[in-house]
């Protein structure tokens, strides 16, 4: 047995490392952001659309968004949160356009932390 570090914990403690050293406004961004993208999918709106569209998925990773940004509103600064806020939004919006039965005002995706959300 050698005592040379493999790759994979070699990732390991690179990845280690760059979250340590990330702050953590970057954290939750980057964590909204892919929660973000992976709604936009799962709500077929991305290349391909129809192919990945499954609107139960879409309601729990918005619901997830909305979580996340009402817990970390305070820890985040407006500069962040204003855009965030408007993707998920957008997000809510792209949802009940696409549900065939649509949700009761305030009973949408995430509308639990944003109150309903209108066109």
């Amino acid at each position: 047995m050698s005592d040379t570090p493999t790759n994979d914990s070699t990732d390991f403690d690179a990845m280690t490392r760059e979250i340590a050293e990330a702050p953590a406004v970057q954290v939750i961004v980057t964590v909204a952001v892919n929660l973000m993208s992976a709604a936009a999918v799962k709500l077929g709106l991305a290349e391909g659309g129809e192919d990945h569209k499954d609107l139960d998925e879409a309601r729990k990773l918005v619901h997830a968004l909305a979580g996340l940004l009402d817990a970390s509103t305070t820890e985040i600064s407006s500069f962040h949160a204003a855009p965030l806020r408007d993707g998920l939004k957008s997000l809510q919006l792209a949802f009940r356009e696409a549900s065939i039965v649509p949700d009761e005002p305030g009973q949408g995706p995430g509308e639990k932390y944003t109150g309903p959300v209108f066109g």
